[in-house]
Order: structure tokens, then C-alpha cells, then sequence
């Protein structure tokens, strides 16, 4: 049985649906934007336009960092008085250092949390958070709650279409000469967060036609070996080409539930503007 009251805390790297967004126990520790001398707070003092309009004026590509040990220490401390017990679901320590401000502050306060590393970031949350809030009302222990977490982190899939190669010449990750061939050659590169929760390159695609039908295959020949029965579509700022993407996903496999949302300010400063992204979970059949 479930022993006490249980909160969730993650970091704005995921995409909070409306009912995440709203939901009394779900609590959310922003990244922090730092762009010309400036930080801002993900999602709470610098809007996606905002940041898409400094991405596109600027020629130094804005940075990111984890939030600090002190912002989870004032979390905790709050959510210690009104919970007994909590789980912090954050973005792969492989890409970013949340996981550990989150566990030094819990060390720091003294508050039982089970941290779960989503090896992930975005929609994997998202169905981690939904996972969890569900194993809730089965009163199961958070013990239990987070190891069954765990263990869907192990069957998440994704994979990455960068918009623009701007963003990677910006940011020093690729040459001149890589830029310009990649641009005149109109390469997409496709991209996943492996097991481990790395970041690697998957597959480079000549056009986004073929990208995104290479993307679409890959779902199909996920859900033929197991069972999938949802696939989250986040964009940046790029609406219709998200709608466009669940239009092929759709023709091929209609019985798929499909969500449509924007990555959050913290990704769009690394994938840029433009790219689209899709996150599945492949369950027992």
C-alpha cells in the first residue's frame, strides 16, 4: 500500500500536457536560458517566440544550464511539509546535470525521493509522469511506483529531425565546409537519445521527405514487433509540419493515439528551430 502523500517534480525539458500542467501533485524545477549576459527561467520569464527570435538575431547560440542545487532545496523543503514522499523524473544525466542538483538537494533537506532518470527528455516524461500518477491511484509503494518506471525508461524510443543545420554551425559542432556541403547536399540528419542516454546520430537523409519516411518506417516496424499505442510529435515552431507528420503516421498505422506539442525553450536552444521530434513506448503485447 501506498504509504502517504506523493508528489512528482520534473524539470521543463518535459512536455507537461494540460492535465500535467494542472495536476495538484505535479511540481516543475525550470532550466535556466543564458543568452547574452541574461538568464532566464524556461518557460516562465522567456516565451518560445521570445527564444526563437534571439536564436535567429544572435550569432552566439544561447546556452543552458541545469537548475541549481538551491532551487531544488527550496522545492523539497516546501513539499516536505505537505508529502510524505515523492518522484523526480529528470532529463538523462547524459545531457544534462538536473539529476544531480535534485539528488544533492534531497540529500541536502532530508526528503525521501525516488529520482528516476528518464535517459529521455520531452515526451518520455510525459508518459513517465502519466505512468506514475496512474500506479498512484493502484496504491502501490513508491518504491514500487518508481522501479516500474524504471523499467518503461528501458522500452522508450525516439528519434530527432533537426530543422536547420544553422543551429549546429552556431553552436561550433560543425565546420564551415560541413555546413555548406550539408546545406547544398539538403542532408537531414536524424537523430536519437540511445539506451544509455546519449545523444548520437542515427542516419543521415538526403531531403526532408525521405527523413520524415524513414521516421514514419521505423514507428511501423517498431509497432509490428511489439505494441505501441501512442506516439508524441514535438515541434519546434513548426505546427504544420507536425500536423503533415501525423497525417503519414496515421495513413500507415490509424489506430495510434498521436499528441502534438512544441519542444520546451531549453531544447529548442540545442535542436533549434524547425526540428520535429518523436517519442514512443513499445509495451508487452
Amino acid at each position: 500500500m501506498a504509504k502517504g502523500k506523493i508528489a512528482f517534480i520534473t524539470d521543463s525539458t518535459a512536455y507537461l500536457t494540460d492535465e500535467l500542467r494542472n495536476h495538484p501533485d505535479v511540481y516543475i524545477v525550470p532550466m535556466i536560458i543564458i543568452s547574452e549576459g541574461e538568464q532566464y527561467e524556461d518557460g516562465v520569464d522567456l516565451s518560445a517566440d521570445e527564444l526563437y527570435d534571439i536564436i535567429r538575431k544572435n550569432k552566439e547560440v544561447p546556452k543552458t544550464s541545469q537548475p541549481s542545487v538551491g532551487k531544488f532545496v527550496e522545492l523539497y523543503e516546501m513539499l516536505k511539509s505537505d508529502y510524505d514522499q515523492a518522484i523526480a523524473i529528470h532529463v538523462s544525466h547524459k545531457l544534462s546535470g538536473t539529476i544531480s542538483s535534485s539528488a544533492a538537494a534531497k540529500e541536502q533537506v532530508g526528503f525521501d525521493v525516488e529520482i528516476v532518470d528518464a535517459r529521455s527528455l520531452s515526451f518520455t516524461i510525459t508518459e513517465l509522469l502519466t505512468k506514475g500518477l496512474q500506479l498512484v491511484e493502484k496504491n502501490l509503494d513508491v518504491s514500487k511506483i518508481a522501479n516500474e518506471l524504471r523499467n518503461q525508461v528501458t522500452t522508450s524510443k525516439n528519434l530527432i529531425l533537426l530543422g536547420k543545420l544553422d543551429q549546429l554551425y552556431k553552436g561550433g559542432r560543425m565546420s564551415g565546409a560541413q555546413f555548406l556541403l550539408g546545406n547544398l547536399l539538403q542532408i537531414k540528419p536524424i537523430l536519437s537519445i540511445n539506451n544509455e542516454g546519449e545523444l548520437e546520430l542515427y542516419e543521415r537523409v538526403r531531403s526532408e521527405k525521405k527523413a520524415t519516411a524513414k521516421i514514419v518506417e521505423l514507428i511501423k516496424q517498431s509497432s509490428e514487433s511489439t505494441s505501441v499505442k501512442q506516439v508524441g510529435i514535438m515541434h519546434g515552431n513548426e505546427l504544420q509540419k507536425a500536423l503533415e507528420l501525423k497525417d503519414m503516421i496515421k495513413e500507415t498505422l490509424p489506430q495510434l493515439n498521436i499528441v502534438i506539442g512544441e519542444i520546451s525553450s531549453s531544447l529548442a536552444v540545442h535542436a533549434g528551430e524547425g526540428s520535429l521530434a518523436v517519442f514512443w513506448h513499445e509495451e508487452k503485447s
